[in-house]
C-alpha cells in the first residue's frame, strides 16, 4: 500500500501544474524577447561574418576582412543593407531562444528529479553544463532551417542583388528540389556547435555568475542564492558566456555556413551529390588551412559579447520582475 502512494505521489509530481506551464509560457516569451532585442542589435555583424564565411572556398575573394567587409558594404548598400532580410532573422531569433532556455530549464528539472540527494536544491555546474548541451541539441534541430532561410534572405552572400526572395520561396524552393530533408543542410555542423556551445554558454554564463554573487554575499555578509542575480552581474556574466561560446566551436560554423551558402557561390552541377560535413572541412582545410576555419571569427565574438550580455540581462531581469 505504501508502495502504491508513493508511486502516486510521484506520479502526481510530474504532472503539468499550474506553475509549470505558466514557467514554461515565461521562458517561450522571455527567451523570445531577449532574442529579438539582441538580433536587432548584432545583425550587421551577422551578415558580415557570414560574407566571410561564405569566401573560404572562393578563388576570387572580395573582401579583405571584416573592416573591408563593412565598409564595402556601408558604402554599396547603405543602412538598409547592413539590415537586409532582417525580419527573418529576428522571427528565427524568437523561436532559437524560446526553444533555448525553455529546453535549459526543462533540462535542469529533469536532472533535478533524477537527483539521488532531492535535498540539494541547486543544481551543480555539470549538471547545468549537461542541460545547455542537451538543450543546444534539441535548439539546433529549429536552427538549421532558420538559418538557411536566413541566408538567402539577407543577401549575404551577394552585395548586387537588388530583389531578394522571401522566407516562404525559399522554403518551397529548397523542398522543391531536395525535399524536406533539404532544409536541414548543414545539420552537422549546426549540432555540434549547438551542443557544445551550449554547454560552454550557459556553464560560463552560471559560473562568472556565481562568482559575482558569492563576492557579493560575502562583502556585505549576507546569504545570497542564483536568482538574487543583479543586471550588471547578468551582462558581464552573459558577457563573458558570449565569447567563450563564439571561441569553442567556431570551425563547426563555418563549416555549416560555407554548406549552405554553396548554392549561391558554387552551384553543383545536376546529379552531384550534396556537400557533407566532412568533405567540406577538407576542401577548407585544402583552400587555406586552419586560418580558413575562423574567417570572421573575431568580428563574431566582439558582437557575442555585447549581444549575450543584451540577451541574459533582459532574461533574467524579466526572471526577476515575473518571479513565481
Amino acid at each position: 500500500m505504501e508502495a502504491l502512494q508513493d508511486t502516486l505521489t510521484q506520479w502526481d509530481d510530474t504532472r503539468p501544474s499550474s506553475s509549470n506551464v505558466f514557467r514554461a509560457i515565461k521562458d517561450i516569451a522571455f527567451g523570445s524577447i531577449a532574442g529579438m532585442v539582441s538580433k536587432v542589435f548584432e545583425h550587421p555583424f551577422d551578415l558580415i561574418k557570414v560574407r566571410l564565411q561564405s569566401q573560404v572556398l572562393d578563388p576570387t575573394a572580395r573582401f579583405n576582412g571584416p573592416i573591408d567587409c563593412l565598409v564595402r558594404t556601408w558604402h554599396n548598400e547603405g543602412v538598409r543593407g547592413l539590415y537586409r532580410g532582417l525580419p527573418a532573422p529576428v522571427v528565427g531569433a524568437m523561436a532559437e531562444n524560446a526553444t533555448l532556455f525553455l529546453s535549459y530549464n526543462e533540462l535542469q528539472n529533469l536532472l533535478r528529479r533524477l537527483n539521488p540527494h532531492p535535498l540539494s536544491r541547486d543544481p551543480t555546474l555539470l549538471q547545468l553544463a549537461l542541460s545547455g548541451a542537451g538543450a543546444g541539441a534539441i535548439t539546433s534541430f529549429v536552427l538549421t532551417p532558420i538559418e538557411l532561410v536566413k541566408f538567402a534572405t539577407s543577401g549575404v552572400t551577394s552585395m548586387t542583388r537588388n530583389a531578394l526572395p522571401g522566407p516562404i520561396s525559399v522554403l518551397v524552393s529548397v523542398i522543391r528540389k531536395t525535399g524536406l530533408r533539404g532544409l536541414w543542410l548543414g545539420q552537422t555542423g549546426t549540432l555540434i556547435r549547438e551542443t557544445g556551445g551550449g554547454a560552454v554558454w550557459f556553464a560560463c554564463k552560471e559560473f562568472v555568475g556565481i562568482q559575482l554573487i558569492q563576492r557579493r554575499a560575502k562583502s556585505h555578509g549576507v546569504q545570497l542564492e542564483r536568482k538574487d542575480i543583479l543586471p550588471w552581474e547578468s551582462a558581464i556574466a552573459g558577457a563573458c558566456a558570449g565569447g567563450a561560446y563564439n571561441l569553442s566551436l567556431f570551425p563547426a560554423d563555418t563549416v555549416k555556413s560555407i554548406m549552405q551558402t554553396e548554392e549561391e557561390l558554387r552551384p553543383r552541377g545536376k546529379g552531384v551529390p550534396a556537400p557533407t560535413f566532412l568533405g567540406t572541412a577538407r576542401e577548407m582545410y585544402k583552400a587555406q588551412g586552419i586560418r580558413g576555419f575562423y574567417a570572421g571569427c573575431g568580428i563574431t565574438v566582439a558582437r557575442s559579447i555585447p549581444s549575450s550580455a543584451i540577451i541574459f540581462l533582459i532574461y533574467d531581469g524579466l526572471s526577476r520582475r515575473f518571479a513565481l
